[in-house]
């Protein structure tokens, strides 16, 4: 995103708990620090016009760092916001706010029911967007699917290293459910969009994913196909492996959670009506162009974060367990 701006001409100032040690450090202004931290929040705020909120604890946090950090986190920067006189703010929540769904496509106005802590923090959060946002503050809160792209890895990374390997790839069940993605170039315009087009038009809620979306299975052969080894997608028994990786989270023994597992062998994908209708915002990049992208990147940079692992989506995921699994495949 601060790409994205910084080549539109915008200054940009970050705040973030990890240090900016992106190679545009020098372009930006980097503040050390807290979102929970009202002083800090304080600071990154004066004389900021747009705000865009996307800092949150991942699922496999711990419940008052998820809690503490999208709930409270979010009001602080809602109440600075205010405070000092921000044009906008542009909260990016999730489709975890959906839970697991009994019917497709998901919109806007369905019935909100988060998976785990991560997905009631970001109900919490998006009721106090509404709040701010009924005091006068213009506020924008999207809702993408799992995101995608160049310099994402998390979960992703597991699918890339295998089909980097040669290795067959397991899914839930027979992978013939529709599950759609969404390409991080294509959210970093939605976003620019929002903190740009008449503020009546995007102070409102919006859905985002993929346009053009296939069957899981059609998503991780793409990567596979791509690596030129000639492996495939073999499906596994659902249940037998939920309770599994139930078993494997429990003991913090998977980076998988349970918004993953739970979903990834169902059919999952919102509708972009709404967002196209109001904004005129249509995504440019598929689930098997978003997920190539992704992995020519992986390739590409594969050498460079080699024997790192943490928490964040900009490394691989600490791989427990499952670094057993791949022998199998």
């Amino acid at each position: 995103m601060c790409r994205y701006l910084l080549s539109r001409g915008y200054a940009v100032r970050t705040l973030d708990i990890a240090p900016f040690d992106y190679p545009e450090r020098s372009r930006v202004q980097a503040i050390l620090g807290d979102i929970r931290d009202r002083r800090a929040v304080d600071r990154a705020m004066e004389g900021v016009n747009v705000i865009v909120h996307c800092a949150a604890a991942l699922p496999l946090a711990s419940r008052k760092d998820i809690i503490s950090t999208g709930v409270e986190g979010t009001r602080i920067l809602l109440q600075s916001a205010m405070h000092n006189g921000a044009a906008r703010f542009v909260y990016i929540s999730s489709t975890a706010v959906y839970g697991i769904p009994d019917h497709h496509p998901l919109y806007e106005t369905d019935k909100l029911s988060g998976v785990g802590h991560y997905g009631e923090s970001k109900i919490l959060a998006e009721e106090q967007c509404t709040e701010f946002r009924q005091g006068g503050l213009c506020v924008s809160v999207l809702r993408p699917k799992s995101f995608v792209g160049p310099e994402r890895l998390g979960a992703f990374e597991l699918l890339y290293d295998w089909a980097y390997d040669g290795r067959n790839f397991p899914v839930l069940g027979s992978g013939n459910n529709r599950y759609q993605l969404l390409d991080v170039a294509d959210l970093c315009e939605l976003i620019h969009l929002c903190a740009t087009l008449d503020r009546h038009l995007v102070n409102d809620t919006f859905n985002v994913g993929a346009k053009e979306f296939g069957t899981m299975r059609d998503n991780f052969q793409a990567v596979l196909d791509r690596a030129g080894h000639g492996k495939r997608v073999i499906g596994l028994p659902a249940l037998p492996v939920i309770w599994t990786l139930r078993l494997l989270e429990r003991f913090h023994l998977s980076p998988l959670y349970k918004w993953i597992y739970e979903t990834a062998g169902k059919d999952s994908f919102v509708s972009v009506e709404y967002v196209e209708t109001i904004l005129g915002f249509a995504p440019r990049y598929s689930n098997r162009e978003a997920l190539i992208r992704n992995y020519d990147w992986y390739v590409a940079h594969r050498d460079e974060f080699r024997g790192k692992v943490g928490t964040t989506h900009r490394v691989p995921w600490k791989r427990g367990a499952l670094t057993l699994a791949k022998a199998f495949f």
